[in-house]
């Protein structure tokens, strides 16, 4: 009699187990604007936090949140977190150009045609994804303020850094 609901519950909690899980993130591969560095997602599997910001030179919330997003990128860098640009629908020299004006310290590639974007649910700039350790999308946050969330995400991703004069 007990064994029957037993059962029932043990794989009801498997079910909802599964169902929490984050989705895989699709692998991609790109070449750095204006370098001949290419950039492998697979190669971050198991060592960093990917950040892929899906933007573009003709975005105005874009461009207003570039600096932020540099300071973000700077802020996380050496806890091991990559953040890398995807230019959606961005010729070339548009992309040049926004890297320029905005002083852009982080990496950016281009994905004019949305292949790597539509992997990944994209529907509309900017879009911003963070893929963990494990190789899955944790945070999906469409539209503008996304960098005021990301120090949240990732502290709990790479954990709090130290405190000024702490002892470890």
């Amino acid at each position: 009699m007990v064994a029957r609901p037993l059962c029932a519950l043990l794989l009801l909690l498997c079910f909802v187990s599964s169902l929490a899980a984050a989705p895989a993130a699709p692998g991609f591969s790109v070449r750095i604007l204006g370098s001949k560095r290419a950039f492998d997602s697979r190669d971050l599997i198991g060592k960093k936090v990917l950040v892929l910001r899906f933007q573009a030179s003709w975005c105005k919330p874009c461009v207003t949140e570039s600096a932020a997003l540099a300071r973000v990128a700077e802020r996380y860098r050496e806890r091991g977190v990559e953040v890398l640009a995807l230019h959606v629908q961005d010729t070339t020299v548009d992309a040049q150009r926004f890297v320029s004006e905005q002083n852009v310290t982080y990496p950016v590639a281009l994905d004019p045609r949305l292949t790597i974007a539509n992997r990944f649910g994209f529907n509309g700039t900017p879009y911003t994804v963070v893929v963990d350790r494990r190789g899955e999308m944790v945070a999906r946050i469409h539209g503008e303020s996304a960098v005021n969330r990301l120090p949240r995400i990732l502290d709990g991703l790479v954990g709090r850094p130290p405190r000024a004069g702490a002892s470890p």
